[in-house]
C-alpha cells in the first residue's frame, strides 16, 4: 500500500513538472509572437509635403515605400495642432483637459492614466525613446527625471531644442550631462535608435519612438522684403537636391524670394527625415524584424508656411496646420498599398496601434480603436474629428473649436471674429481652402450641423469654451508649466 502511494506521488510530480514545462514553452511562444513597435515622428510636417500624398516635387522615397507596403490615411488630423498637446494625446489616448498637456510646455501628467510605454512594459516590452520630448513642461533646457519618463526604459533627448546643426544639437546623457552631436541632429538620433536596436534582448519584444524635430523652423531670418520669416535652411547636400527657382508654392500664396527660401529649406529637411527613416528601416531588415514590427510614421502637426497670411506656422484649423501624414506598415494585419479615408484624430492613435498589436490596455481611452475601420476603409456619413486650440494668454495663438469631416472643415471662436479661425471650407470643391464659406447663407444648414458636432464633442469632454481667462483663474500655485498633479478639468470643475 505504501509503495502504491509512493508511485502515485511520483507520477503526479512528473505530470506537474511536464505541465509547468509546457506552460513555459507556451509562454515563450506567446512572447515571441508579440509584435514590435516603431513610431517615427517628424515635427511641423503637413500631409501635402510627402510624395505619397501627391506632392511629386518632394523627394521622399522611403516614406513612399512605407506607404506602398502598408496603409496611408487620407484623413488623419492633429486635433490640437501644436507640439506638446499632440504628444500628450499620443502617449495617453486622452483629451488634454484630462492628461494635463493642454498647451505647449504644460507637462503630461504622470498620475492620471497608464501611458503608452507603461502599458507595453506590463506586457514585457523593452521600451526606449529618442529625440524631441517636449512633455516635461517648464524650462526646456533640462534633462528628463526618471519619474517623468512615463515607462520608457531609456530616454535620450534634448527635451526641446531648436538648433539641429552639428556641434549645436545635443542630448542629455545618462549622467545628466549634455553631449553634443557631431552630425545633423536627425541623423544622430536615428543612429542612437539603431545602436539601441543592435543591443536589445532579441527574446523580448521592443517598442521605440524616434521623434525627429525637423522640418520644424529653427529661428528666423530677415528677408529681402525687410520682414522676419521663419528659417528652415539645412545641410548643403539636402538643399542641393532642390532648385529653388523650380519649387512650386501652394496655391493662393504670393510668390516671393523669401517664401521660396522657406520652402527650399523646409522641403530639404523633409528629405533628410526621409533618409533617416530609410536607415532605421534598413536596421529592421538586417534584424529580420520587418514582418513582426508595426511601423507608424506621423507628425505632430503641419506648417502653414505663410499660407492664408498666417503669422504662426501652426495652431490654425486649416489643412496645412493640422492635416498630417499617417502611414502604418504591419504585414501581419495590413495589406500593402491600402489607402483609407477613415477619419483619425490624435486621441485615436494609441488605441488604434494597440488594437493592431492585440494589446489590451485595460484603459478607457478617450480615443477610438480604429484598426478594423482603417483596413476596411470605413467612413460613415456622420464621422468627424474634433479640432481645437487652447490658449493661456502668453502667445499669439487663438482660442477656437471645430470639426473636420470628409467634406468640410469648420471652426469657430468665441473671442474673435478673425476669419482665419472662423472658417468653413468645402473640402471637395475647394481642396486648397481658398474660399471661406463661414456665415455664407448658402451653407447655413451645413454650418449649423457642423456647429452641432462641435458642441457635441465639447460637451463630451466638458469643454465650456475655456480660454485664457478661465485657465488663469484656476492656475495652480506651481503655474501650468510646472503642474504635475492636477488636470485642467479637475481645477476648472472644482
Amino acid at each position: 500500500m505504501k509503495n502504491l502511494i509512493f508511485y502515485a506521488l511520483v507520477f503526479l510530480l512528473i505530470i506537474s513538472c511536464k505541465t509547468k514545462q509546457l506552460e513555459t514553452v507556451n509562454n515563450t511562444e506567446n512572447k515571441e509572437k508579440l509584435p514590435n513597435l516603431v513610431i517615427v515622428l517628424s515635427d511641423q510636417h503637413s500631409a501635402d509635403m510627402v510624395g505619397a500624398y501627391g506632392n511629386k516635387q518632394l523627394i521622399t522615397p522611403n516614406l513612399d515605400q512605407l506607404a506602398a507596403e502598408g496603409v496611408l490615411l487620407e484623413n488623419a488630423f492633429s486635433s490640437q495642432p501644436v507640439c506638446t498637446p499632440f504628444r500628450g494625446m499620443l502617449m495617453s489616448g486622452m483629451h488634454p483637459l484630462k492628461n494635463g498637456a493642454f498647451v505647449n510646455d504644460a507637462p503630461l501628467l504622470p498620475n492620471k492614466t497608464k501611458l503608452m510605454a507603461e502599458i507595453l512594459k506590463e506586457k514585457g516590452y523593452q521600451t526606449a525613446y529618442f529625440g524631441k520630448w517636449h512633455l516635461l513642461g517648464g524650462n526646456r533646457d533640462r534633462g528628463i527625471p526618471k519619474e517623468m519618463t512615463y515607462g520608457f526604459d531609456e530616454v535620450l533627448t534634448n527635451n526641446c531644442h531648436v538648433d539641429f546643426r552639428a556641434g549645436q544639437a545635443f542630448f542629455w546623457n545618462k549622467n545628466g550631462e549634455k553631449e553634443f552631436f557631431d552630425e545633423w541632429e536627425p541623423y544622430a538620433q536615428t543612429n542612437q535608435a539603431i545602436n539601441y536596436l543592435k543591443g536589445i534582448d532579441t527574446s523580448k519584444p521592443f517598442a521605440i519612438v524616434l521623434s525627429l524635430h525637423p522640418p520644424h523652423d529653427w529661428g528666423k531670418f530677415k528677408g529681402v522684403d525687410g520682414k522676419m520669416h521663419y528659417r528652415y535652411d539645412t545641410l548643403d547636400e539636402l538643399m542641393d537636391l532642390y532648385k529653388r527657382e523650380d519649387i512650386q508654392l501652394r496655391p493662393g500664396l504670393e510668390d516671393t524670394p523669401d517664401r521660396r527660401r522657406m520652402y527650399h529649406g523646409h522641403m530639404a529637411q523633409i528629405t533628410g527625415i526621409d533618409i533617416a527613416l530609410g536607415k532605421l528601416m534598413n536596421q529592421l531588415k538586417e534584424m529580420n524584424a520587418e514582418d513582426n514590427t508595426l511601423v507608424a510614421f506621423t507628425a505632430d502637426h503641419g506648417d502653414m508656411l505663410e499660407s492664408h497670411n498666417a503669422v504662426l506656422p501652426k495652431q490654425y484649423p486649416h489643412d496645412y496646420s493640422n492635416k498630417i501624414p499617417f502611414i502604418i506598415k504591419y504585414p501581419k494585419k495590413i495589406k500593402a498599398g491600402l489607402k483609407a479615408q477613415t477619419m483619425l484624430a490624435t486621441m485615436d492613435i494609441l488605441p488604434t496601434i494597440l488594437g493592431y498589436m492585440d494589446v489590451d490596455a485595460k484603459v478607457n481611452f478617450d480615443g477610438k480603436n480604429l484598426s478594423e475601420e482603417i483596413i476596411n476603409n470605413k467612413l460613415d456619413k456622420n464621422d468627424y474629428v474634433p479640432i481645437w486650440n487652447y490658449r493661456i494668454g502668453r502667445a499669439r495663438n487663438s482660442n477656437w473649436r471645430g470639426v473636420e469631416t470628409a467634406n468640410y472643415t469648420f471652426s469657430m471662436s468665441n473671442e474673435s471674429k478673425d476669419p482665419i479661425i472662423n472658417v468653413l471650407f468645402d473640402r471637395k470643391k475647394d481642396p486648397h481652402q481658398l474660399n471661406n464659406l463661414y456665415n455664407n447663407p448658402s451653407y447655413s444648414a451645413i454650418q449649423k450641423e457642423l456647429e452641432s458636432y462641435t458642441k457635441e464633442w465639447m460637451q463630451k469632454y466638458r469643454d465650456e469654451f475655456y480660454g485664457a481667462k478661465e485657465f488663469n483663474a484656476v492656475q495652480p500655485k506651481s503655474k501650468w508649466t510646472y503642474n504635475y498633479k492636477y488636470s485642467p478639468i479637475e481645477l476648472l470643475k472644482k
